[in-house]
């Protein structure tokens, strides 16, 4: 091998070399120009072009070309030219380690660079945690030393993102945390990671539609109602660019969840009720994202929450001890119901999943699974601890597991404060007992010295923890991380504000309303709104916005208080909105003066009070239910509902003259359909509980649609239709228009009757 470094003297001569490169000046950033047999110093007379932005920072680049990837430093002396390539000198000992060469193949440099760790920093590697830069510094300077310790003395280089900023500070964010980590041993880069980003939340990340963000999408329910499986995939490229162009490598989600449980307050970030459609949906997500193979312009998925987080008890989550277990009552219905949408997650080659923090309950019926013990069918201890459900992840499919290859994310906190079933362990014995399971990188902890302390003691080998950053840094590596971990601020600005990309998310919004209900006013459907009936309208509107009190709150009327003042805003905005979309609508201010209302109904629930409900009324921030009954009596009212879960809607359902659903979606697109400017062809992605009492009977593992269910769960309207699974009405053919092709004409599914259970699943009795 050549030389493979010495410093290139600072002379006219390297000037003359950079303007005659083969590799141009970037204006947007300073790009190093080599010839052929010069190595990678650039010595002062190379001025930095730094980026754009609040915080931004020089950087170097040696720009992409035949046989050689894009190389980016903020040190300008960690470029290395050996043999006439470029290489980052990750580690700052002026030489060519083999994790350094990106011609070796990734295990090789893998290997390489496990090697040189010591146990403390491969400790650090085993976990992930949230870091939360600053948010609004006049110093541009997201990243502070205090801010920064998770990485400097935890050895983190994994860390979740929560922030809603805009797509130039999330940029610089990220290669401000990159530039921290080069400058550390080894130059292991970092890999942000975030909670989905591009639609309404209620307790995660939550955006709306803004200028230099996200492109506004609706959420995962919207994308469901709509059952455009081709729009998903485009959603999750359009979605990659943004990610990737603002230094967002990993996502935690999404959710392969079916949402069984109408109670459950995390049915919102699902797809809905249907394994199939889960499963295909997760499919185009994570073929989007990840791209048919992971590379440098992927962003890498997390499916969660594995086994599935569905299959509640009255919708008590594990967030919680009270709802700290996963029981099926119904016999298979795990591997029915629950399971499929992983196996279609691992087939689009999923990088990882994410258990969810219950046990399985023993008081099941039986699963199918291979049995803990003689008597026991379930090992009961948290997913993410628990050998018996992580082997059936892992396991070939010849020997009756999933065959999943990629590595084990644990969800937060679930190795700690929520590891089941071994809570009175110590912290190192919870630490050894997961990763011996299939766990391979810690959620929600920033505690290394307990894997140290495992390993010291014996309670766990450190092959396996070898093991398990063998993985992480292979994806690293695969995402082109430790070749250039820095991106461009003002391309991310540039990819957010895209106007394709934000006309195809608007088209999602409208196809994700569903029609649920189109009564005959005087001998004519209410509905379209077109010109010649607009004429005589006058239009009353009005907001009823429930807000869910944030944890720990214990204010009585918080809700109260809260709800009203997001009402009004709510209602001035929609106005405003209607008046500069909808010029040809005349608005009054007083039902008096109105022949026609427009009601929008947004309940609220949050996971974070542990307190599952889904009543439309004060418990989920709609305190003025009469008042909108009243409205409904006093003219004919179209009635939108947002549906985050299957609300019980029997009080403000009957007395309206149209029924709309919502899965937060503009309410542009929602003036759209009403208007007729879109036809409406969306369905429900679940059924809306019919009652109380139906509440109460139903069974809390099986989808509406599922023989196992009671046969009387769905709500029916006065015009005597079911609102079941994939109902949705249109204004040229009425129901079950643009269905999915598995579905019949009442919106169960063809394959409901099938039993979903993989070939292989015998194999494990």
């Amino acid at each position: 091998m050549a030389s493979v470094s010495k410093q290139i003297r600072k002379s006219s001569k390297l000037k003359r070399k950079l303007l005659g490169s083969i590799f141009a000046l970037s204006l947007a950033v300073p790009t190093i120009g080599f010839a052929a047999d010069d190595v990678g110093y650039t010595g002062d007379e190379v001025e930095a072009t730094p980026y754009t932005g609040r915080g931004a920072i020089p950087t170097y680049k040696i720009t992409k070309a035949d046989g050689q990837p894009e190389i980016e430093v903020a040190n300008q002396n960690r470029i290395l030219q050996v043999d006439g390539k470029f290489f980052r000198d990750a580690n700052g000992n002026n030489s060519l380690d083999g994790y350094e060469d990106w011609r070796k193949p990734i295990p090789e440099r893998v290997a390489d660079l496990v090697g040189k760790m010591s146990l403390d920093q491969k400790a650090g590697m085993m976990y992930i945690n949230t870091h939360t830069p600053e948010q609004d510094p006049a110093d541009g300077k997201f990243v502070t030393p205090e801010n920064s310790k998770i990485v400097t003395e935890k050895g983190l280089r994994y860390v979740i993102y929560r922030l809603s900023q805009n797509l130039g500070d999330i940029a610089n964010y990220n290669n401000q945390m990159q530039q921290l980590a080069e400058g550390l041993p080894l130059g292991i880069p970092v890999v942000i990671t975030s909670n989905p980003r591009n639609s309404q939340s209620t307790d995660y990340t939550n955006i709306t539609n803004v200028t230099d963000q996200h492109t506004f999408w609706p959420g995962t329910l919207g994308l469901a109602a709509a059952r455009d499986v081709a729009a998903v995939g485009e959603f999750a490229n359009i979605a990659r660019e943004e990610w990737r162009a603002a230094g967002i490598r990993k996502v935690y989600g999404y959710m392969a969840d079916v949402a069984t449980d109408p109670l459950w307050a995390r049915i919102e970030e699902t797809f809905g009720e249907d394994p199939k459609v889960v499963g295909d949906m997760n499919y185009q997500i994570i073929k989007g994202f990840q791209t048919d193979k992971l590379g440098p312009d992927s962003v890498s998925i997390t499916v969660k929450h594995f086994p599935g987080g569905g299959a509640r008890m009255d919708g008590k989550d594990p967030h919680f001890a009270d709802g700290s277990f996963n029981i099926y009552p119904t016999e298979g219905s795990l591997l029915k119901y629950h399971i499929p949408p992983f196996q279609k997650a691992i087939s689009a080659g999923v990088t990882s999943v994410m258990p969810y923090y219950a046990y399985p309950e023993n008081d099941s019926a039986e699963q199918g699974l291979k049995h803990y013990s003689d008597i026991e069918q379930f090992e009961e201890v948290a997913m993410g601890l628990n050998a018996g459900i992580l082997n059936f992840l892992r396991s070939p499919k010849s020997e009756g597991g999933l065959g999943f290859t990629g590595y084990v994310n644990s969800d937060s906190g679930a190795i700690s404060s929520r590891a089941f079933g071994y809570l009175d362990k110590t912290e190192p014995e919870k630490v050894a007992k997961a990763i011996k399971a299939g766990t391979n990188i810690i959620s929600g902890g920033s505690t290394p010295e307990y894997v140290i302390e495992a390993v010291n003691s014996g309670l766990l080998d450190e092959s396996k923890v070898n093991e398990s950053i063998t993985y992480t840094l292979s994806e690293m590596m695969t995402l082109g991380l430790f070749e250039d971990p820095y991106v461009d601020p003002a391309e991310a600005i540039a990819v957010a504000n895209n106007a394709e990309h934000r006309a195809k998310a608007y088209k999602a919004h409208q196809k994700s309303v569903v029609l649920m209900r189109n009564d005959k006013i005087k001998g004519e459907k209410l509905l379209p709104l077109k010109e010649n009936k607009l004429k005589d309208v006058k239009l009353y509107v009005e907001g009823f916005v429930g807000v869910a009190a944030p944890n720990g709150n214990k204010d009585p009327n918080y809700v109260k208080d809260n709800s009203a003042k997001q009402s009004v805003a709510f209602t001035a905005d929609l106005k405003n909105t209607i008046k500069e979309k909808f010029p040809n609508i005349t608005l009054v201010d007083n039902i008096d003066e109105a022949t026609l209302a427009y009601v929008y109904v947004k309940p609220t629930q949050s996971n974070w009070d542990n307190n599952p409900r889904i009543g439309i009324d004060e418990t989920t921030g709609i305190t003025e239910v009469d008042r909108i009954v009243e409205i409904q009596k006093t003219v004919p009212t179209i009635t939108a509902i947002n549906f985050t879960n299957q609300w019980l809607i029997n009080k403000i359902e009957p007395n309206a003259a149209a029924v709309i659903g919502t899965f937060g979606t503009q309410q542009e697109a929602v003036f759209d359909v009403i208007t007729g400017k879109f036809n409406p062809v969306g369905k429900l992605p679940f059924a809306i509980v019919a009652s109380e009492d139906a509440l109460s009977r139903e069974v809390g593992d099986v989808p509406s649609f599922a023989p196992e269910e009671i046969s009387d769960f769905a709500y029916v309207n006065k015009s005597g239709n079911k609102y079941e699974y994939g109902f949705g009405l249109s204004y040229n053919q009425g129901k079950a228009v643009g269905k999915p092709d598995h579905a019949g004409e009442t919106g169960k599914p063809g394959h409901a009757d099938e039993t979903g259970t993989p070939d292989h699943a015998n194999k494990n009795k």
